[in-house]
């Protein structure tokens, strides 16, 4: 019997070279289809909801497939993360109808980006946070990050080497949360993403907490449609890719 399995994934990034399947490069969809492929005896191949660039991890990655077999969704699910021996887990497993598919179905995401905002570097969960040392202005970022809201134009946050039929997204909300031990969080959910682009986004937040540019400056900067006028590119460490919305 042919069933559509609908997977919700869990993942360190760190030492991956992001989610799609590569030549010659440990990925997580290479990971997953090969233990998937050896739980059901033929070949398996996953459509993710969208690529995660290396070094980027995920809380609630989606990935749906098609099998011919009549296992059980929470069988499925149980054998995989009992036979992966990497950090990648399922933490959720369930049958679908057969229209549903993890990247068309999909109307929004959501993104986290961690700073660690003190003097003093962490030992314990460096590969999950961007260190800056220097003081931020978190307002001054919260201000410059309720400017995305809406549908814009985002190529001065773009990094080339994407295809894409246009550079306009919706962002339906983004904001910086201050949170205990120095650390805040960049949140930001939207109906899509370019290449690097919530990266690029952090890079010029940053600038705007340090100073280095003015929210007039950010506001410019996105109109602008120029990479050149942008931040540099955040981490890959600091960045989770926190939800996958489906209708």
């Amino acid at each position: 019997m042919i069933q559509n399995f609908k997977l919700t994934i869990e993942y360190d990034g760190t030492g991956f070279f992001g989610w799609q399947r590569q030549a010659d490069k440990p990925t997580i969809q290479e990971e997953l289809e090969l233990v998937l492929s050896r739980i059901l005896n033929q070949p398996v191949f996953l459509a993710g909801s969208g690529r995660t660039d290396a070094g980027v991890h995920a809380r609630g990655q989606v990935a749906s497939f098609c099998a011919d077999t009549n296992m059980d969704s929470w069988v499925l699910q149980k054998g995989v993360n009992s036979l992966m021996k990497l950090p990648i887990v399922l933490t959720e497993c369930i049958r679908v109808s057969d229209e549903f598919h993890a990247r068309y179905s999909a109307v929004s995401k959501q993104y986290h980006y961690h700073i660690l905002n003190r003097e003093i570097p962490c030992a314990v969960g460096r590969n999950y946070i961007w260190h800056i040392h220097t003081l931020l202005d978190a307002a001054a970022m919260n201000h410059c990050s309720s400017l995305l809201c809406g549908t814009h134009d985002f190529k001065s946050f773009e990094n080339t080497g994407a295809p894409r039929r246009s550079t306009v997204r919706t962002v339906f909300a983004a904001q910086v949360n201050e949170q205990p031990g120095s650390r805040l969080v960049f949140s930001i959910c939207a109906d899509g993403f370019l290449k690097n682009m919530v990266r690029n986004i952090v890079g010029s937040l940053v600038d705007a907490g340090r100073h280095k540019i003015t929210v007039k400056d950010f506001e410019s900067i996105l109109s602008a449609k120029d990479r050149s006028l942008a931040g540099a590119t955040a981490p890959a460490r600091g960045l989770f890719l926190k939800q996958v919305n489906y209708a």
